[in-house]
C-alpha cells in the first residue's frame, strides 16, 4: 500500500502579493490538462480532494482520472472515494454519533484493540440545536422559558455531548441557543479554504442533516450524509461515491418588486424537481447571479433535498467574498481565500468572459418570471402560485385523499364549528390557520425576508390589525444576529404584537416541535374531523410533521407566513378580499401592507451590521450557565448508565467478534409493511413528541419517566430501546396490510392480529422468523436520519425491495447492513401482484467474494411468484459492510487488523 502522495509534483507555494506565503498547495493549473477548463465548479472540488488524499490505497490515481474524465465517465456512474475537509453534527444526530463513537471505543477496549484509535480523524463541528420546543409561544418570556426548561429537560444528553467534547480530539461543541446548525455554519463555521499545517485545500463538509447543503450557497460543497457514513469519515475513511451529474441552472434578469427569495427557491425546487435531479449536483451560474444575494443563494442551497438534488451550489465570487467581510472574516482570511481559489481556477469572476462548462443538462430561469408562491399541502416541491392559493385549496378539499386532496364531502366543506378559546367566542373552519411559524435555517436567517416580515407586521399594527388568538405564532431565528438587526431596526416590536414571539434559536415548528395546541382549539379540531392549516416558513411539510392535527402544511416567505396569521385561514384570495378589519371596520388588503423591495433593501443595509456578526461569534462557545455548570467526567471511555433513559450502549457493538459475521440469508421472510411511493424518513424515523399511548410511551413509564419528562423522540436518539419503539410510528403512516387504515399499525401474518409495528416486528423477531419491507418509488426521501436504517436493523427488518430509494437512505440501509432491492423497470409489488401476505426469500450467496454490486437476485415467494432484482450495494466497500454486519462494526475491526490504522475494504 501506497503512503507518498503520488501527485506531490503539483504541490506549489501559494504567495502574498506583499510578500510572505499563505501555504503550499496541490495546484490544477500544473496538471496542465485541458478537461480542467471543462469541468464544473464543484466537480473540480472532487478532483482536488482526490488528488491531495491519492495515495494508491484508499484513493488512487485511476479515481484522479476518472474526475478529470468526467464528461465521459459520469454517465457512466463510475464510483469514486471522497474525504470531506470537516464533518458537521446537530445534537440530534450528535448524539447517537457520539454514542456509537463512545460504544466502538469500549467494544475495542474489549476486543484488545486501541480504544485511542477510536477518535475523529478530520475536525467535527457539533452544534446544540434542534432543542426548540414550542411550549410558550406568545408571551414575552417565552425564550427564556423554553430554554430553561429545554436544559432542564436535556441535563443528561448536554452532559454527554460535553463528555464527547472532552473525550475525543478535533471535537467543537457549539452549546445550546447559539442558532441553528446550518445558519452557524454559514456565518462562523465555515472555513471557505483550509490551512492545515501550510496546506491549504477547499472546505467541505459531509453534515448529518440533509440540509447541510445550505452552506453550498457559501462555494462549501457539502451535502448531508447518514450519521453512520459521517462517522466513518470522521474514522478517517473516504466514503465511496457515484460520481454525479451536474446540472448547469442559468439564472437571468433580476426579481420583481415584491417578490421574495422564498418564492424564487420554491420556483427553483419545483423545477428541479420536475427535471430530475435525484442524486446530481446542480450548479448555478449565469448574468442573474449578480442579483443574488448571499443568504438568498444560501435559501436556494438549503432546500437541495426538497428538489432531490445532492447540492445546489453557488462557486466563490465577490458576492461571497463581500458576505464573508460583512460576517466577521479577516481581510487576511479574505485575501487568502480569494487568492487560493483564483490560482486553482476555482473562482468565479464575472467581470471576465463567462467560459463555457460541460453540463450533464441545462436549465434557464428569468428571476423576473417568478411569482409570489407558496407550497403544499403536502409536499414541498407542490408549488402554489399565490393568486391560485384559493382555487387550489378548494380543489384539494374534491379530490380523494392524497398528496393534494382531502376527500371531503361538498355539503361538509362550509362546515363552521363554535368553541370557546380564553373565554371568548371562537370559531374554525376548512382551511383555518392554527399553526403561523417563522422558523427554520431556510429562511429565518435571510436578512432581506425577515426584514420584509417586520415591516409587513408594522404595516399591520399601525392599521389596526390583529392576529386571532387561537392562532399558535413563534419566531424561531436560525441566529442570534437576526435579534439584533430586528432590533436595531424596531421591527421586532411589531413582530411580537401580532404575537410572533422568539422562542428559541434552532429547529422547532419545522421539525415537528411544535408544541401542543390550547386544549379547546385541538377538541374543536379532533372532534368535528377539521382540516386545520399550518403555515410555516420552514423547507418541510410532510403530513404528520408539523403537528398531528394540521392537515394541511404550507410554505410561504415569513411575510406570507405573518399575512396568512392575520387572514386566519388559507381559503384566501389575497388579491380580492380583504386581509383584515380594523378596529373601526375598515376593509384592507395584503396590497396596502405589502413593503415594496426598496423599503427592504434600505433597512437591511442601514441595520445588518459586520458588528453583529463579530459581537454574537465572540462568545460563541459560552453557553447558558446551567449548561456551563455541567458535571462531566474525565474518563475516555463512557461509563453506561443501565438505568439511563437518555443514553444506552450501542447493541450491535455489545457482543462484537474479531471475525466478520458474513452475509445473512432471507429465508420464508415475512412482510412487516407494505407500504406505497414517497415514504419518506418521518414516516420511518421516529420524530416529534412522544405520543402517550406508544410503545415508547410504555417503555418510559416502566422506567419511572413522568409524562410530562417523556421529551421529544429528537432528544432521545441516544436510546435505542426509545428509538425502535418509535420507528414506523408516524400517525399518517399509510400501511397497505391495513387496507385503508393509517396509522403505526400492521397485521401480524401468522396470526392476522392488528399490532403496533414494533410489536409485530418483536413478535416476529422472537420466533427467529426474518421479516422485509415492500416499498414504492423514493422509499426514504426526506431528512438524513440514521435511526430510519437503526430502526428497522433493531427491529429485524433483513431487506427492503422498492421501487427506488433515497440516495442517502439506500445508503444507510447498506451501511446498517441491511439488503436494499430495486424492483426491474416496470415492475412493483402491485403489477407483481405482491399483497404482502406471502413470505420471501432472497437468493443472495453466503460467501461474500461471489456477491457483486449492482448484480440481478432472485427472490421467491411461498405461492410460487419468481421476481428478479438489483441489489442496491452499489460498492465494493458497502458489500464490506454487510459482511461485517454493519459499517461500525467493519471500521472496528479495520482498526485492529491494520497495522498503520487505515481502513480498507479488504480489512
Amino acid at each position: 500500500m501506497g503512503s507518498r502522495n503520488s501527485f506531490s509534483r503539483i504541490l506549489k507555494t501559494l504567495e502574498k502579493q506583499g510578500g510572505g506565503e499563505f501555504g503550499k498547495y496541490y495546484s490544477l493549473p500544473s496538471l496542465s490538462d485541458s478537461r480542467i477548463d471543462w469541468l464544473p465548479f464543484s466537480i473540480r472540488i472532487l478532483l482536488e480532494s482526490a488528488i491531495r488524499n491519492c495515495d494508491d490505497f484508499q484513493v488512487t490515481t485511476k479515481d484522479v482520472e476518472n474526475i478529470l474524465d468526467w464528461e465521459k465517465t459520469s454517465p457512466k456512474k463510475v464510483e469514486i472515494p471522497f474525504k470531506p475537509a470537516r464533518v458537521l453534527l446537530q445534537d440530534f444526530t450528535g448524539v447517537p454519533t457520539v454514542v456509537d463513537l463512545a460504544g466502538m471505543r469500549n467494544a475495542m477496549n474489549k476486543l484488545g484493540g486501541d480504544p485511542s484509535k477510536i477518535n475523529p480523524l478530520v475536525p467535527v463541528d457539533l452544534v446544540i440545536d434542534h432543542s426548540v420546543q414550542v411550549d410558550v409561544s406568545r408571551s414575552e418570556n417565552a425564550l427564556q422559558a423554553n430554554m430553561e426548561l429545554e436544559l432542564e429537560r436535556n441535563k443528561e444528553r448536554y452532559s454527554f455531548l460535553k463528555w464527547g467534547a472532552n473525550a475525543f480530539n478535533n471535537m467543537i461543541v457549539i452549546p445550546p441557543g447559539a442558532g441553528i446548525v446550518h445558519q452557524v455554519n454559514l456565518e462562523y463555521l465555515a472555513r471557505v479554504v483550509f490551512n492545515t499545517n501550510g496546506i491549504l485545500y477547499p472546505d467541505t463538509v459531509f453534515g448529518t442533516d440533509s440540509h447541510t447543503s445550505m452552506v453550498d450557497g457559501l462555494g462549501v460543497a457539502g451535502w448531508g450524509v447518514g450519521g453512520i457514513e459521517a462517522e466513518a469519515a470522521m474514522l478517517g475513511q473516504a466514503i465511496s461515491m457515484v460520481l454525479p451529474g451536474v446540472v448547469g441552472f442559468e439564472l437571468s434578469g433580476s426579481l420583481k418588486n415584491g417578490v421574495t427569495a422564498t418564492d424564487l427557491v420554491l420556483t427553483v425546487a419545483k423545477m428541479l424537481r420536475q427535471h430530475g435531479v435525484v442524486g446530481n449536483f446542480v450548479e448555478f451560474y449565469g448574468k442573474g447571479m449578480s442579483e443574488i444575494s448571499l443568504p438568498d443563494r444560501a435559501t436556494i442551497a438549503n432546500m437541495s433535498p426538497e428538489y432531490g438534488a445532492t447540492m445546489g451550489f453557488f462557486p466563490v465570487d465577490h458576492v461571497t467574498l463581500q458576505y464573508l467581510k460583512l460576517t466577521g472574516r479577516s481581510d487576511d482570511m479574505i485575501s487568502m481565500i480569494e487568492t487560493y481559489l483564483r490560482a486553482n481556477k476555482m473562482f468565479m469572476d464575472y467581470s471576465k468572459p463567462e467560459k463555457e462548462m460541460a453540463f450533464s443538462s441545462h436549465l434557464k430561469l428569468n428571476l423576473e418570471d417568478v411569482e409570489p408562491c407558496v407550497s403544499g399541502p403536502k409536499r414541498p416541491h407542490d408549488q402554489v402560485l399565490l393568486k391560485d392559493m384559493k382555487a387550489d385549496w378548494h380543489a384539494c378539499l374534491d379530490r380523494k385523499v392524497g398528496f393534494k386532496g382531502y376527500g371531503i364531502l361538498k355539503e361538509d366543506q362550509s362546515k363552521i364549528v363554535k368553541f370557546e378559546s380564553g373565554g371568548l367566542p371562537a370559531q374554525l373552519k376548512h382551511g383555518d390557520i392554527v399553526i403561523a411559524a417563522i422558523t427554520s435555517c431556510t429562511n429565518t436567517s435571510n436578512p432581506s425576508v425577515m426584514i420584509h416580515s417586520g415591516l409587513l407586521a408594522k404595516k399591520a399594527c399601525n392599521l389596526g390589525l390583529e392576529v386571532k388568538p387561537w392562532i399558535k405564532t413563534s419566531l424561531a431565528p436560525g441566529s442570534r444576529v437576526v435579534t439584533k438587526y430586528l432590533e436595531k431596526s424596531g421591527l421586532l416590536s411589531y413582530l411580537k404584537k401580532l404575537g410572533f414571539h422568539i422562542v428559541g434559536y434552532g429547529c422547532s415548528t419545522c421539525i415537528g416541535n411544535s408544541g401542543d395546541l390550547d386544549e379547546s382549539v385541538a377538541s374543536a379540531i379532533s372532534e368535528n374531523d377539521i382540516v386545520t392549516a399550518a403555515v410555516l416558513s420552514g423547507n418541510r411539510n410532510f403530513e404528520g410533521r408539523i403537528h398531528p392535527l394540521t392537515r394541511a402544511n404550507y410554505l410561504a416567505s415569513p411575510p406570507l407566513v405573518v399575512a396568512y396569521a392575520l387572514a386566519g385561514t388559507v381559503d384566501i384570495d389575497f388579491e380580492t378580499e380583504p386581509i383584515g378589519v380594523s378596529k373601526d371596520g375598515k376593509e384592507f388588503f395584503l396590497r396596502d401592507i405589502w413593503p415594496s423591495s426598496e423599503e427592504v433593501a434600505e433597512i437591511v443595509q442601514s441595520n445588518v451590521l459586520p458588528d453583529m456578526f463579530k459581537s454574537v461569534y465572540e462568545t460563541i462557545t459560552e453557553g447558558h450557565p446551567t449548561w456551563n455548570d455541567l458535571y462531566v467526567a474525565s474518563n475516555r471511555l463512557y461509563e453506561w448508565d443501565p438505568k439511563s433513559s437518555y443514553i444506552r450502549e450501542p447493541p450491535n457493538l455489545k457482543d462484537i467478534s474479531v471475525t466478520p459475521p458474513g452475509p445473512y440469508e432471507v429465508k420464508d421472510a415475512y412482510c412487516l409493511l407494505n407500504l406505497g411511493d414517497s415514504i419518506t424518513t418521518d414516516h420511518i424515523s421516529p420524530g416529534g413528541s412522544i405520543h402517550r399511548d406508544s410503545p415508547a410511551a410504555k417503555y418510559l413509564k416502566e422506567l419511572g419517566v413522568d409524562r410530562r419528562d417523556f421529551n421529544s423522540y429528537g432528544s432521545r436518539r441516544g436510546n435505542d430501546e426509545v428509538m425502535v419503539r418509535g420507528t414506523f410510528g408516524n400517525i399518517r403512516l399509510v400501511n397497505k396490510l391495513m387496507e385503508g387504515e393509517v396509522g403505526p399499525n400492521t397485521i401480524h401474518i401468522p396470526s392476522g392480529e392488528k399490532l403496533s409495528v414494533f410489536d409485530a416486528a418483536m413478535r416476529y423477531k422472537k420466533k427467529g422468523q426474518d421479516t422485509i419491507v415492500l416499498a414504492g418509488a423514493e422509499y426514504g426521501t426526506g431528512s438524513a436520519r440514521d435511526w430510519a436504517a437503526k430502526g428497522p436493523k433493531l427491529m429485524g427488518v433483513k431487506a427492503v425491495i422498492a421501487k427506488s430509494f433515497e440516495r442517502i437512505h439506500r445508503s444507510n440501509l447498506a451501511g446498517m447492513g441491511i439488503i436494499p432491492l430495486c424492483f426491474q423497470p416496470g415492475e412493483d409489488a402491485e403489477t407483481l401482484e405482491l399483497t404482502g401476505h406471502e413470505r420471501y426469500t432472497i437468493d443472495l450467496p453466503n460467501d461474500i467474494s461471489k456477491i457483486t454490486p449492482g448484480q440481478n437476485i432472485i427472490v421467491k415467494t411461498n405461492n410460487g411468484k419468481l421476481f428478479k432484482c438489483k441489489l442496491r450495494f452499489d460498492t465494493e466497500v458497502e458489500l464490506a459492510y454487510f459482511d461485517h454486519g454493519d459499517i461500525l462494526q467493519f471500521v472496528i475491526r479495520s482498526f485492529i487488523t491494520s497495522k498503520n490504522g487505515n481502513v480498507h475494504a479488504s480489512s
